[in-house]
């Protein structure tokens, strides 16, 4: 079981993110992991996301029942959690003008929501990513936004995340190129642009030195090569953060984080990229190691660095997060310049605000 003390301190970076409301009361209500006490995460999660579905909050529903099945499915409690969170999103989008889209990768289904794909025309793509303990209903209701910027949007998930069916290895960024093939003819898939957040955006990076359709990656908090083989580092990694990656490797706890080397970017392979990286980093970050920024400082060529004050995710700085991240977007595509300069005032405003 996991511990609920270190559920509840990552958990507020999900719950912001999802702009939940009143999740602090909901966290004072769990002192368990059993989901067997009615005090347990995923009862109290739950319960909360029943009383938003019977009330017709399906969007509500949908969030409450991803922090239910936070980090990770490992009973039938919190699959549960996570089929109502599915469904909650799937009768949320309506006539949203989301479509479901399912693929096949090696023998294993990955799922993902779209938004704003055309035959007639053909709009620059985004393939939306979350991390390790991140679904793809998570990001799903930014697809609006995406399209307000004129883009194409894919949600989807990493390899064992959600309803992602594939063994997360060192070359699952493959699926994300599967993921481009889905959808060529229907968005402008020569300019794709990757939005991945913690592990997402290091599958991204790895994914961009092979794949050319893969013009930028915006991404959070991305592992690249010191969390994979920094063996001081590991001491220190949340057990949260080692559990779940043993699940998605099928690996045991004890044993995966040294079994993750493989899985490190080298240098060469990054000098390589000749496409724009955008990276927000948190200072205070638990998981990523703070020589992470220096390796990438040293071997991207095109890098922009936002740095926040701030412990994994940047809980603290949301708001700021979002006007950066859109944004970047815009600058890597280089077109509507009043948007970016309207974003680019917004940011500088954000960032007085908050020094």
């Amino acid at each position: 079981m996991n511990d609920p003390a270190e559920l509840k301190e990552f958990a507020a970076l999900h719950a912001r993110n999802q702009d939940i409301s009143g999740y602090e009361r909901l966290l004072g209500r769990i002192g368990s992991d059993d989901p067997d006490r009615p005090d347990a995460w995923v009862r109290v999660w739950s319960e909360a996301a029943a009383e938003h579905e019977a009330a017709g909050r399906l969007l509500d529903a949908c969030r409450h029942y991803n922090m239910a099945r936070f980090p990770y499915v490992d009973g039938p409690a919190r699959q549960a959690a996570l089929e109502r969170c599915v469904d909650a999103f799937d009768r949320w989008r309506g006539d949203r003008g989301i479509e479901r889209i399912d693929l096949e990768v090696d023998g294993a289904r990955v799922g993902a929501w779209a938004a704003g794909l055309s035959a007639d025309d053909p709009k620059p793509l985004v393939v939306v990513m979350g991390g390790i303990v991140s679904i793809k209903e998570q990001w799903a209701p930014a697809m609006a936004g995406l399209r307000r910027l004129g883009m194409a949007a894919v949600v989807t998930e990493l390899p064992g995340v959600g309803e992602n069916t594939l063994r997360y290895t060192p070359d699952g960024h493959r699926m994300l190129s599967a993921v481009v093939d889905a959808v060529a003819g229907r968005a402008d898939t020569a300019r794709t642009y990757a939005l991945a957040f913690s592990f997402g955006g290091h599958l991204a990076l790895r994914c961009a030195a092979d794949d050319p359709r893969i013009r930028g990656v915006v991404t959070a908090g991305a592992p690249v090569h010191d969390f994979f083989t920094d063996t001081e580092w590991h001491g220190r990694v949340p057990q949260v953060t080692v559990d779940t990656l043993a699940h998605l490797t099928g690996t045991k706890p004890e044993d995966v984080l040294g079994s993750l080397g493989d899985w490190a970017l080298p240098a060469e392979r990054l000098a390589a990229l000749s496409v724009p990286v955008h990276y927000m980093a948190s200072a205070r970050d638990e998981i990523i190691p703070p020589g992470e920024t220096a390796f990438l400082r040293r071997h991207v060529r095109d890098l922009d660095l936002l740095r926040h004050d701030d412990v994994h995710g940047s809980p603290g700085h949301v708001a700021e997060t979002r006007l950066w991240t859109a944004w970047s977007l815009l600058r890597m595509r280089g077109e509507l310049p009043v948007q970016r300069a309207v974003l680019g005032a917004l940011l500088r405003a954000r960032r007085a605000l908050g020094r």
